[in-house]
């Protein structure tokens, strides 16, 4: 029987980010910058005057001034001692002088995601069918578990024997794991959330390295990723960021292989389009890792992308392959019938259950190779 691998961004399974639903990515971009703003912010040893002026602003316009210091989209948690002075009749004021004057942080409010919309994120990976998938976008380890253990099984799917997902760097809670059969065990695990260049932690989540022991003995590495989003931050600054991870992810690729590790996979959302710079490392000269899509067994339905509708701009998720993982590929494909697909979801086939955008399993489709292994 061959081994059936899948990569799949399931966009949060239980609380979302309410920044989520609104009708564009980047109408929630100026929120999302705020947000990773201010908690640097707040990390400095001393606040200077621009800093505190930026955090005022930062504040202000995501509704954090009040005494209720709750927004829209936005919490700002104090812990301990006393960011704010409120004077009466007077401007709001920034009180602390640096990090040691108090403990908080702003995070994302959250609301749970539509119950019909797990259920088909649920579908999706009763669809799958895959021995060893690579889960991008969930929580933590135990709403993945309950996922696994009630909502697979209440839409007639078989849970996986085996869970695992290490906390990463998004202080959002978007993280990335490893689901497998019974069959195949997780023998080790090492996680790179510790990763840094310049001081700076290189991944914005964390690129872990799961060995899967396969029934035939032989050991698949799985490597998956969550790359920088395009959708905040300036673009140049990303771009750096992405090829900074690339470039470490093929150095813990180089360093498998050097001592003799065969079937190696780097699987996941990547965040960026294959002839862009910032995964040259991966998929620039030099590299021997091949992309699933340009095996002659992938059957393509015509459209490059994996992440909404599927145009060539919207190639954001990867299953890379070693040479000798490439060489055993039997079949392999993409799945959307967990996204919605157009304004009108008629772009292609899905589930009846999903009847409107809100009900849709994800935005990013699935991918999934068959491997003789």
């Amino acid at each position: 029987m061959p081994t059936r691998i899948a990569t799949f961004n399931v966009e949060n399974l239980f609380d979302r980010p309410m920044i989520m639903n609104l009708p564009q990515w980047q109408d929630g971009r100026q929120v999302l910058e705020d947000h990773a703003r201010l908690n640097r912010l707040f990390q400095k040893d001393t606040y200077s005057a621009p800093d505190k002026q930026d955090m005022l602003e930062r504040l202000e316009r995501n509704g954090l001034l009040s005494t209720a210091e709750k927004g829209q989209f936005m919490i700002l948690r104090r812990i301990r001692g006393k960011l704010l002075y409120r004077p009466k009749g007077q401007p709001v004021e920034v009180a602390a002088g640096g990090c040691a004057d108090w403990i908080g942080w702003v995070e994302l409010r959250t609301e749970p995601v539509n119950r019909t919309a797990i259920q088909n994120t649920a579908r999706v990976i009763k669809e799958i069918n895959a021995d060893v998938l690579g889960v991008v976008e969930a929580e933590d380890r135990p709403g993945l578990q309950h996922f696994n253990s009630q909502v697979i099984p209440d839409v007639e799917g078989t849970p996986y024997g085996h869970v695992m997902l290490i906390d990463g760097n998004d202080d959002r809670g978007i993280d990335v794991g490893l689901m497998s059969r019974d069959a195949y065990p997780i023998a080790s695990m090492r996680s790179h959330v510790d990763d840094r260049v310049d001081s700076e932690r290189v991944f914005s989540r964390d690129c872990p390295e799961y060995e899967v022991k396969l029934p035939s003995g032989e050991s698949l590495w799985v490597l998956v990723n969550h790359f920088k989003s395009k959708g905040y931050g300036k673009p140049a600054e990303s771009d750096a960021r992405r090829k900074q991870q690339a470039r470490r992810v093929r150095e813990i690729y180089a360093a498998l292989r050097a001592p003799g590790a065969r079937y190696v996979a780097v699987i996941g959302d990547l965040n960026d389009t294959p002839q862009r710079d910032p995964l040259s490392p991966l998929l620039g000269s030099g590299s021997d890792l091949r992309d699933i899509s340009a095996h002659a067994r992938f059957r393509s339905d015509g459209r490059a992308g994996t992440h909404g509708n599927g145009t060539a701009s919207g190639k954001l998720d990867y299953m890379l392959l070693s040479p000798e993982l490439f060489a055993r590929v039997l079949d392999a494909t993409v799945e959307r019938r967990g996204v919605w697909g157009g304004t009108h979801g008629t772009l292609w086939e899905h589930f009846p259950t999903m009847e409107r955008l809100e009900e849709a399993a994800s935005d990013h489709a699935a991918l999934w190779a068959d491997l003789d292994v």
